[in-house]
């Protein structure tokens, strides 16, 4: 029975950071899209759309930034999406 409880609460453990670590990853991927954007609305819609395609893609993390910036380099303000 000991055992059984120091299982769970391990497991248990485990997937919260596990849990943890992919909220934080997130939500840094999510302030990195934003912070390109700045005050304008359609510009934030449009990072996280292409923040969204980003992950639709699977790009790398590594690459997410340097992606991301070409995306808000296309950014048409006139038409309120990329070129």
């Amino acid at each position: 029975m000991d055992y059984l409880i120091i299982a769970i609460a391990t497991l248990s453990g485990l997937y919260f950071h596990w849990w943890l670590f992919v909220r934080i990853r997130r939500w840094t991927d999510r302030d990195l899209a934003l912070s390109m954007a700045g005050e304008d609305p359609a510009r934030r819609d449009y990072m996280l759309a292409c923040l969204n395609d980003a992950k639709r893609q699977k790009v790398r993390r590594r690459d997410l930034e340097a992606w991301l910036q070409a995306a808000a380099d296309r950014y048409d303000p006139a038409s309120g999406h990329g070129t």
